[in-house]
């Protein structure tokens, strides 16, 4: 049976789990990686064992590619995935996914008219607690849900938060297809955010925001760059569900490591774990049983939708609400 042939365009340090991922199974099978630096790239193509492509054309070109994955920078995802759905192949996207819903509006144009498959990496909701947690929703055994909750509070050195667009497109994005995955619709949106130390960069490094559902579910959200926590019982990263006949949580610290991983002052394993999840599910599940992905690209429209009304919300001290754009 012929293993899926996968490309990465960018090789960044995300490229590191989805190729640890691709490598790991035996029905898929690493062909080779474009990287707008090309140092960077040969030296990554190496050490993943694959062929380095010239320009993102030669990739595009190789009929040994069935699918890419594009893990460049948010402003070039809309190109790259719209240049891959014409030339034929699959793509699996990083989140966030594009920077406007204009973007989002021509991947979804180009995929749908090309018969293929587009994932965002919404990478939450491939760990297995959150899937027991969805099957416990759907089933009915939590009752009628009443309020979802999920909390970030992960310190992020000045120069790595920096660069990044604030918590609200950065991280609020986690939360908001998450909450969509085991919670529903929104409804109206409140937003608060606040920037500890305006001289560094001028990004909120901490947003909480209060979501009404149109199921009549009350949602909070709350993400920081800005402090870690180490209270007992810590909010790191946890997801909260509570019914009339229960609840259920998932936390990043059920599982860590007392190493750095990156941006993080410790591993939080259920992450990479996450993004290996999201890639093995892609290939086999998507690809190769065709089969829906938990989230799409119209989930990551309607995330859109609510970062949006984030931002707005916390600028104009307005409750935004959203019926008439996500009827």
């Amino acid at each position: 049976m012929k293993k899926i042939g996968i490309a990465f365009i960018g090789s960044g340090d995300i490229a590191n789990l989805h190729a640890e991922a691709i490598n790991e199974l035996g029905d898929a099978e690493l062909i080779g990686l474009w990287n707008r630096t090309a140092e960077k790239g040969i030296a990554k193509a190496k050490q993943f064992g694959c062929k380095f492509f010239a320009t993102v054309e030669e990739l595009l070109a190789d009929p040994a590619v069935d699918a890419v994955f594009v893990l460049t920078n948010m402003e070039t995802h809309c190109q790259y995935t719209v240049q891959a759905a014409e030339a034929g192949k699959h793509v699996l996207v990083e989140k966030p996914a594009a920077s406007t819903l204009e973007e989002l509006a021509q991947m979804q144009d180009a995929v749908d008219k090309a018969g293929l498959k587009c994932m965002p990496v919404h990478n939450y909701i491939y760990e297995p607690g959150i899937e027991r947690a969805k099957a416990m929703i759907d089933s009915g055994k939590l009752g009628v849900i009443t309020q979802f909750y999920m909390m970030y509070n992960i310190h992020h050195a000045d120069e790595i938060r920096a660069r990044y667009p604030g918590v609200i497109r950065q991280i609020l994005t986690h939360h908001s297809y998450t909450m969509l995955y085991l919670a529903g619709q929104p409804k109206t949106v409140s937003c608060f955010q606040h920037t500890v130390d305006t001289t560094i960069a001028p990004q909120e490094n901490v947003a909480m925001a209060n979501i009404q559902m149109q199921n009549g579910t009350l949602s909070h959200l709350c993400a920081s760059f800005a402090n870690d926590d180490h209270a007992g019982d810590p909010w790191s990263c946890i997801i909260k569900v509570i019914g009339t006949k229960g609840s259920t949580r998932y936390s990043y610290r059920d599982f860590v490591i007392n190493d750095c991983n990156g941006a993080h002052s410790q591993t939080y394993q259920c992450y990479p774990e996450s993004i290996k999840n999201t890639a093995a599910h892609f290939v086999q599940r998507v690809i190769g049983a065709d089969e829906a992905p938990h989230s799409s690209l119209q989930d990551a429209i309607t995330c859109q939708h609510i970062l949006e009304a984030c931002e707005r919300s916390a600028k104009d001290g307005v409750h935004v609400d959203l019926t008439s754009k996500l009827a």
